[in-house]
């Protein structure tokens, strides 16, 4: 039997489909204490009949509605469980094990948030692009001449310049996201056991930074797209203004920002002596080689080895430092150091 609260649930009530069917963080009385004693459920709207298919309500009622800033196509629930009745789930896998099925559900849904927010941010990228290549509003510095026709806002210097952060905060993110996306194929396919493990290695220190470096520059990239656009961009005459407050979630939830960063900082660069972080730049070397050898790329590549190498330098003095609270202070700058370190990879192994 269930019982309690649930909330930020999107889509948790609605009519669309014949049955709605809740992943349930639960505990089981007499467990261990803390979140070991956590357990995952299945717990439908409707019971489920093995032989008449769906059957009686199971009594989880819609307790209020979030009214939220952007994401307004789907509605996002407080549901309460067994308020007025018995409220069935069914275990899932073994008791106390709930938070270690959800993260291994969690960590491919959070490479699905960066995607997410890449998404909404070539989105807003591209509708700024058009709006600044057909939009004429003053001329060329060197031109004088008030009788001379204005230009496109896209031959402006600022302009070209919010212009080229978004292509390069969205494609750098893209490009790490499909590498994301197949490691997980490949996780999921390889069968070598050392493979397998090497890949996992890798998903485990890059899936927060998939997550979280696109959330954080693809919603600047709108923020430029909405200052291109200028009072218009204000509005909701243009889309600019609704891709931004539908991103802005991206950076909340499946973890923080700052989440992630003491995630990355404080387990994953730690974890097996270093052994992530270590996989990490062993595949990242080949690109560096290559780049170093094209003279039109290696200044590029020695940019990136010296990032690279800054970045190990801190992790490594991280890693040794006493003070746990002193250490992690820095885990969000951290994050973000890391993210443009990978994006950088990602345009010179593009390149």
């Amino acid at each position: 039997r269930i019982s309690g609260s649930k909330m930020w649930i999107s889509g948790g009530d609605h009519e669309l489909t014949e049955n709605i069917v809740h992943l349930v963080l639960a505990k089981i009385p007499g467990g261990p204490p803390g979140v070991k004693g956590i357990s995952l459920f299945i717990v439908p709207r409707y019971r489920v009949d093995a032989d008449s298919g769906i059957g009686d309500w199971n009594n989880i009622a819609l307790a209020g509605l979030n009214h939220k800033m952007g994401q307004r196509g789907t509605v996002n629930c407080l549901l309460n469980f067994g308020e007025d009745g018995e409220c069935i789930g069914t275990l899932v896998g073994e008791p106390n094990k709930g938070l270690n099925y959800m993260f291994h559900m969690m960590n491919e849904a959070r490479v699905g948030v960066g995607h997410g927010a890449a998404s909404l941010g070539l989105a807003g990228y591209l509708h700024s692009l058009d709006y600044a290549a057909n939009r004429p509003q003053g001329r060329h510095p060197h031109n004088k001449d008030p009788s001379s026709p204005q230009v496109p806002i896209i031959e402006h210097a600022d302009v070209k310049r919010m212009l080229m952060a978004q292509k390069a905060a969205v494609e750098g993110a893209t490009a790490l996201l499909s590498y994301c996306s197949i490691l997980l194929d490949r996780q999921q396919t390889v069968t070598d056991p050392a493979e397998r493990e090497r890949i996992g290695l890798l998903l485990d220190i890059l899936t927060p930074i998939a997550k979280s470096w696109p959330s954080e520059h693809c919603l600047e990239a709108n923020k430029h797209a909405i200052q291109i656009l200028g009072g218009y961009g204000y509005t909701r005459d243009y889309p600019v203004e609704r891709i931004y407050r539908d991103n802005r979630l991206n950076h909340i939830h499946e973890g923080t920002f700052a989440i992630h960063g003491l995630d990355l900082l404080g387990r994953k660069v730690r974890m097996q002596g270093g052994a992530a972080l270590e996989a990490l730049l062993v595949e990242i070397e080949p690109i560096l080689v290559g780049a170093a050898a094209d003279p039109d790329l290696a200044d590029e590549a020695e940019a990136l080895r010296s990032a690279l190498a800054a970045l190990k330098a801190a992790t490594a003095r991280v890693l040794t430092c006493g003070d746990q609270n002193l250490a992690l202070a820095n885990a969000t700058i951290y994050l973000d150091a890391f993210g443009h370190a990978m994006i950088g990879w990602m345009w010179l192994w593009q390149a």
